[in-house]
């Protein structure tokens, strides 16, 4: 692993693979009686938001202090950043403060790489999301949740046929599940309507389709990306209506993807736009798991950067016995 986590295209199939099996190891805390490791006790990190955030400044709050790290949780709502001060002062400011690892969502893409790339800050930077370039640590847990239903722990995703679908042209998920699943052997298809593709998307390594229901038969999973209507300035198609219609998922077209496959979302959800209730509602719609993978995810992320070289998880102690307790 390198210092930072800024982009999909920085992982390597073997780091990611590193990231998966380290968090296979990471979910198996989350059974104990007490889910935490002492791994970086002492060690503090920041989650420096400058766009609002549910899942995920959570789930990487939770990863960090099952990891036994100090947690500090910065707003740009409500801090000085509302009153103008920069992105330089404020990573400044924190490296002051000591701390070790910043996770970094932002509106502006390529400010977790400025951040990261500068001399503001000695610790390690992971990308949370920055404008609509990328989130590599969404990709990393719906790549776990996906080789958890369709190809086992260890193994990559070699051959299995993923479908992404929607708000293509907006969507960071979009671009970091493109990049690490073609590195994990995946063969990737957007389908999408042609105002919400981005320009350049034929030097994508992935396939593109203007038709979902051509593609659901062969489909090992179906991702539903959300309609960003915050992110849109103008008409990207005629009536919600219509793109439900034509790229929604609904029941019907559920029943035509293969037996095995799963349905994904990376949330929040458009109920009745993008996907119905009776499919996200579905035992078939991985949303919840993939919230839950994603602390394991972002566990895994920490300690590998943070961490060194110690097992993630340490074996029990061996049981005391008679023989040991007179020596």
């Amino acid at each position: 692993m390198k210092r930072h986590l800024i982009s999909a295209a920085d992982l390597t199939r073997d780091d990611a693979l590193l990231v998966l099996d380290t968090a296979e190891e990471m979910a198996r805390v989350a059974d104990r009686p007490i889910k935490k490791l002492p791994t970086l006790r002492g060690r503090t990190v920041v989650n420096l938001f400058f766009e609002d955030s549910t899942r995920t400044r959570i789930s990487f709050e939770a990863a960090a202090k099952r990891l036994s790290a100090d947690v500090i949780n910065f707003s740009a709502k409500g801090s000085s950043v509302s009153k103008g001060e920069s992105l330089k002062d404020t990573a400044l400011t924190l490296e002051a403060m000591g701390a070790d690892a910043v996770i970094i969502r932002h509106h502006m893409s390529g400010a977790p790489h400025r951040l990261a790339y500068s001399d503001w800050i000695g610790g390690s930077v992971v990308n949370a999301g920055d404008g609509t370039h990328e989130h590599p640590t969404q990709a990393l847990l719906d790549a776990f949740t996906m080789r958890r239903h369709l190809s086992g722990p260890g193994r990559d995703l070699a051959g299995r046929r993923i479908t992404i679908v929607g708000d293509v042209l907006h969507s960071r998920v979009a671009r970091s599940n493109v990049l690490l699943l073609g590195t994990l052997g995946a063969e990737v298809t957007l389908v999408a309507p042609p105002t919400l593709l981005p320009i350049g998307v034929e030097d994508w390594p992935c396939e593109v389709s203007y038709d979902l229901d051509a593609v659901l038969a062969k489909s090992d999973a179906v991702m539903m990306l959300r309609v960003q209507r915050e992110r849109m300035n103008a008409a990207f198609f005629p009536t919600e209506r219509e793109y439900s219609r034509r790229y929604g998922l609904d029941g019907l077209r559920m029943a035509a993807l293969p037996e095995h496959a799963v349905v994904m979302h990376p949330g929040p959800m458009n109920r009745g736009m993008e996907i119905t209730a009776e499919v996200a509602d579905s035992p078939r719609c991985t949303a919840v798991e993939q919230v839950k993978n994603g602390v394991s995810i972002r566990m895994a992320v920490l300690y590998l950067l943070l961490g060194g070289a110690e097992p993630a998880v340490s074996a029990p102690a061996p049981a005391r016995t008679e023989e040991n307790n007179q020596a």
